[in-house]
């Protein structure tokens, strides 16, 4: 589900109030531990965090005009999702995530290539998210994006 919202403030207030409380707590966490650089933006009808075209002037291939998109965070119909770039473009990532996760929760991990998804608000392994927004910086994202770019070329 997407929306229409024009900011990630007003994304949080359309949320239904079983979700809100979960959504602000990601949004902080996110916030507080993803590295310098990162911008906050609505993104796909999503909040993301983007490589904005003061880093990087040529923005995302698909679309120029948009920034480099690195991390969204959305409240779907039936789950919470995190959607990180990185886990999809580095082996290693993905390895470490999946081995950190049973740390932090006792359900089974539900991924797919980029989405992490959690169906109960109160399963969303906060340290772990936290851990996850801090791995990879803007200049080690356009390295990896700009890379993965000439392969595919």
């Amino acid at each position: 589900m997407t929306s229409d919202a024009k900011t990630p403030q007003e994304y949080i207030d359309s949320l239904p109030d079983n979700r809100k409380s979960a959504m602000i707590k990601l949004r902080e966490t996110i916030q507080q531990h993803i590295p310098k650089g990162f911008v906050e933006v609505m993104s796909y009808g999503m909040i993301g965090y983007v490589v904005p075209h003061t880093i990087y002037p040529d923005g995302y291939h698909c679309n120029p005009k948009l920034p480099l998109p690195f991390m969204n965070i959305a409240s779907q119909k039936n789950f919470i999702a995190v959607y990180h770039a990185g886990i999809y473009s580095q082996p290693a990532l993905l390895d470490w995530f999946v081995s950190e996760y049973p740390k932090y929760c006792k359900t089974k991990l539900d991924m797919g290539k980029s989405c992490i998804r959690f169906k109960k608000t109160a399963q969303i392994p906060f340290e772990l998210i936290a851990s996850l927004s801090s791995k990879m910086t803007p200049d080690q994202w356009i390295k990896i994006y700009e890379e993965s770019r000439t392969k595919n070329k």
